[in-house]
């Protein structure tokens, strides 16, 4: 079946194509680092061809990958990927089949349900309810199971909520898969960016059937180099979504390899993530100052993270974030439709000063006043 554009998606393209806004109060990863800043660690006689070690990705930088997670397992208990979202779709393409169950989470990362449509795999979600902060209930996944269901797919901490699954949770959905023999993955992109408590441990670690996905784009705004992996302790695993992306993708970026395992590297990671910490916390600090205040808003302040959701009375989020998009305001923020739910705006505090999120919440402050 053809992949169908999800929500999210339609509207970043719609937005883009588009006089460009000037304010961003949506904006997902910390702020990007410059090429300048990795040139000393560079070899200038590093070869632009494949990095002739391994096809699952430079050995050196699959390391830096375990040790971030925190996982003293194999290297190739690693593949690197293009960002997490390519990780994500092998994973899909290759552990599904037509009529076979995936549960997700609700609201939740949208390619879930873009791929199981695509495979004719039947998708069911588990909600998060707002009344309980977000949270996900282990025992209604649990309840969810059929002796069809193949995948449960999450997000920790949760896009687009910042809810993190604390690792009592964790550990237990962990022995769900055990006892089902299911694969539990579980989409870890923001890791290291906790407000609440530690960073709960990779799901790789705690069940062989536990697959974390992950990249350098969120955290440490790397975006660009679409560098991102996979870690699973099944070897056939790895080896399927190999040989799935020698047809696609094929192999990574070497240029891109260099510099994620130059970005992971201990002292400039912990560098990097606690620049982002600092810009991110001053940020959710004002952006969490501004709901309070403002009459037509009120959220559950991320526990993790760079996004959260607001909820709108008045008007639908989908009107309030294109009402914004047009002149004067010119200030772009995500609708919730993009999550299946109409009333509520996804804000973030990424960016940096280049965002203008201050300015941006002034705008919004005086067309909210005046809607």
């Amino acid at each position: 079946m053809k992949v169908t554009i999800h929500k999210l998606f339609d509207y970043l393209l719609e937005t883009t194509a588009s006089e460009p806004p000037e304010c961003f109060i949506g904006f997902s990863l910390a702020r990007s680092p410059r090429l300048k800043d990795f040139l000393p660690d560079l070899d200038p006689d590093l070869s632009l061809d494949w990095n002739g070690a391994s096809f699952l990705g430079l050995p050196a930088l699959r390391q830096r990958v375990l040790d971030q997670a925190r996982l003293a397992l194999p290297l190739d208990s690693v593949l690197i990927t293009a960002g997490a979202a390519e990780a994500n779709y092998l994973l899909f393409r290759q552990l599904l089949r037509a009529g076979d169950e995936i549960l997700t989470e609700a609201p939740g990362w949208p390619q879930a349900g873009v791929m199981a449509k695509a495979i004719g795999a039947t998708l069911t979600e588990v909600p998060r309810d707002e009344s309980t902060s977000w949270a996900l209930d282990p025992d209604a996944v649990a309840k969810a199971i059929t002796p069809r269901t193949r995948m449960i797919f999450l997000t920790n901490p949760n896009n687009p909520t910042g809810r993190l699954i604390p690792e009592p949770d964790l550990r237990a959905l962990a022995a769900l898969a055990d006892h089902h023999g299911i694969w539990l993955v579980v989409d870890e992109v923001y890791a290291g960016l906790e407000w609440v408590g530690q960073r709960p441990p990779s799901i790789a670690g705690l069940t062989p059937f536990g697959i974390t996905t992950g990249s350098v784009s969120k955290a440490l705004g790397l975006q660009g180099l679409r560098t991102g992996w996979m870690i699973c302790q099944s070897p056939d695993v790895i080896l399927d979504a190999m040989i799935l992306r020698e047809n696609s993708s094929e192999i990574m970026n070497v240029l891109g390899e260099h510099i994620a395992e130059i970005a992971l590297r201990p002292d400039r990671l912990t560098a990097a993530l606690s620049c982002a910490r600092t810009e991110a916390q001053a940020a959710l600090d004002r952006l969490d100052q501004f709901i309070t205040a403002e009459p037509r808003l009120s959220w559950h302040r991320p526990e993790a993270g760079l996004i959260g959701l607001a909820h709108v009375t008045g008007t639908t989020g989908e009107s309030l974030a294109r009402a914004l998009l047009a002149p004067p305001w010119r200030t772009f923020l995500l609708p919730g439709s993009a999550y299946g739910l109409p009333d509520y705006i996804r804000l973030g505090v990424g960016g940096g000063p280049e965002a203008r999120t201050e300015e941006g919440l002034t705008r919004l402050s005086r067309f909210l006043a005046q809607a």
